[in-house]
């Protein structure tokens, strides 16, 4: 087996099946291996070419076939379906990719380090308190709303149910306050690790220093440059902020078709993560408090005056997520170019 072979390998818990071709698309092998024989066999092929789906436990073995002396790109599973000839099993899976890894227009993902994947986790983890605690205050809401009480959405809305609750005259039975309290301890209980896992979030987006760099784009705090330094690939592999800003899915859906463009709302087929936190500060801009920083002759002040402030906060998104790629190619702080003028 020669350098220019390429090793299309599906992965699994137990099973992998790999599928080896030239560069030409001549087969040279088909194997099935347990998870064991796996690792031996391909220390003992020759460098080439691996190319896996980018799903679960991808970014480990990429790095363990890095280590190996072999070259890894990963393909996003809806790259390689198109290339699956009539049934679907493992042996087709594994030929599909590798078909899908010769085209020379194929997008691969970039393997993630180790310490980039514990930093998802972390962030991934933070994410999940927060759904469990919102669910838990949903949950108190509804058992209120059946007793009459009207309680607004919101965590801030705590002190309000914490009243009615200790209200003498409340029409509340012993079991349904036993039942309220339980549930309040356990919005506590969640409070406090989501606060912990938060300090530890703002502690490693100040001692990296990309995550540092990111953080002075107004609107950018310790967890969006996390989620940036956790789930982006490495920025040389866009060629503008405009196609990094694509990848998040911070551009319309297009219909276009016999020449006319058609353009519909935002696409939303790149990283949620990102795109929900690059949203969520756009949006603190355009708060009350936020919009007594802008301008009053910048772009986005004329666009806030005639635009819905959700589609301002896309566009401005947009604009955040074109600033950190700059950023993060040139290895510069942000500087306001309103500023800049006025000096």
């Amino acid at each position: 087996m020669t350098k220019n072979t390429i090793i299309g390998i599906d992965l699994a818990k137990s099973v992998f099946q790999l599928h080896a071709a030239s560069m030409a698309g001549e087969l040279k092998f088909r194997k099935k291996l347990s998870r064991q024989s796996f690792s031996r066999f391909m220390a003992e092929q020759p460098p080439a070419l691996v190319v896996m789906e980018a799903c679960g436990s991808a970014h480990y073995w990429a790095r363990e076939m890095i280590r190996l002396g072999h070259e890894v790109k990963l393909i996003a599973p809806q790259y390689v379906k198109p290339f699956v000839k009539r049934q679907k099993n493992d042996a087709a899976d594994a030929e599909a990719i590798v078909i899908a890894a010769q085209r020379p227009e194929m997008r691969f993902v970039g393997p993630k380090t180790a310490e980039q994947q514990s930093r998802a986790v972390l962030f991934r983890a933070r994410e999940r308190l927060v759904h469990q605690r919102t669910e838990l205050v949903n949950a108190l809401r509804a058992c209120l709303y059946e007793y009459g009480h009207v309680v607004p959405q919101g965590i801030h809305q705590i002190k309000r149910i914490v009243e009615i609750l200790d209200e003498p005259n409340n029409d509340l039975p012993a079991l349904m306050l036993a039942e309220c309290r339980d549930l309040l301890e356990q919005i506590a209980e969640k409070t406090v690790r989501i606060n912990t896992k938060t300090a530890k979030i703002k502690v490693l987006a100040a001692e990296a220093d990309a995550a540092r760099r990111l953080q002075t784009i107004p609107g950018v705090g310790p967890l969006t440059a996390l989620a940036v330094e956790a789930f982006a690939p490495p920025m040389e592999s866009f060629r503008r902020g405009r196609d990094f800003a694509a990848w998040l899915g911070l551009v319309p859906r297009q219909f276009s078709s016999g020449g006319k463009e058609r353009l519909g709302c935002v696409s939303k087929a790149g990283q949620s993560d990102i795109r929900r936190m690059l949203i969520i500060g756009a949006m603190s801009r355009l708060s009350w408090l936020g919009r007594k920083s802008i301008p009053a002759d910048s772009w986005l002040a004329r666009l806030t005056a005639r635009k819905p402030r959700m589609l301002v906060a896309i566009a401005l998104a947009n604009k955040m997520a074109r600033t950190i790629w700059a950023l993060m190619i040139r290895n510069e702080d942000y500087r306001d170019s309103t500023q800049a003028v006025a000096a």
